[in-house]
């Protein structure tokens, strides 16, 4: 049981993933239920989200959470700006002092190429087809895009996007040596503004998230 990732992407930011092995009562003592939460399986991943965020700051304080119109979670002074994300047994939260933030974590499962015309813009269809040869990193790839423009529909918090048109690869994904994946990406629901998103590559899902200060131009 416990955490399965954690890595601090600068002094004030913090990110992680928990595998979930315990039952309700591990999380009850310290995350309060919200009573809307009705499913066993789906409440047991909300607590485990809520979790974690005390996890990477022990002063995050959990009562003060609300919910806004676009379901987004937040604080209301902003003392932290956070993001929740979970898929099967599997929950992350990415928790900054400093700037707005977005996680996102899915399992790599073939269920992605029956969705994948409804999110992939017809340049990053292209760019996938040059990975088709290698079907293991193409599917981890197409993943990561799903995953990468989840965790930007969180990063900007206020909902009426169009995965395919608003948020779009910009450039070449860049594999690193550190185990870390970064794909430009461009927002375009206002003024472009550029955004990096990083990513990696776990067994058996993908996390990505992004992290930026900048203001959309409205």
């Amino acid at each position: 049981m416990g955490l399965f990732y954690q890595h601090n992407i600068n002094g004030g930011t913090k990110v992680a993933i928990w595998r979930i092995e315990e039952d309700e009562s591990f999380f009850l003592n310290k995350v309060p239920l919200k009573s809307n939460v009705s499913h066993p399986y789906k409440r047991l991943q909300h607590l485990a989200g809520r979790y974690l965020l005390p996890e990477l700051y022990t002063d995050f304080p959990l009562e003060e959470i609300q919910i806004a119109d676009t379901r987004k979670p937040f604080l209301q002074n902003e003392q932290y700006h956070f993001s929740i994300s979970h898929c099967g047994n599997y929950a992350a939260a990415i928790v900054s002092g400093e700037e707005r933030v977005g996680v996102d974590i899915e399992l790599v499962t073939p269920r992605m190429y029956t969705i994948m015309h409804k999110f992939l813009h017809e340049s990053e269809q292209d760019y996938l087809a040059e990975w088709e040869y290698m079907s293991k990193v193409h599917l981890e790839l197409l993943t990561i895009l799903w995953s990468a423009k989840e965790a930007i529909y969180k990063w900007y918090g206020l909902g009426q996007l169009s995965f395919r048109d608003d948020m779009r690869l910009c450039g070449p994904v860049v594999f690193g040596s550190s185990d870390w994946i970064t794909l430009p990406f461009e927002f375009r629901k206002h003024e472009p503004v550029k955004l990096t998103v990083h990513a990696r590559i776990f067994d058996p899902l993908v996390m990505a998230y992004v992290t930026s200060d900048a203001a959309l131009k409205v």
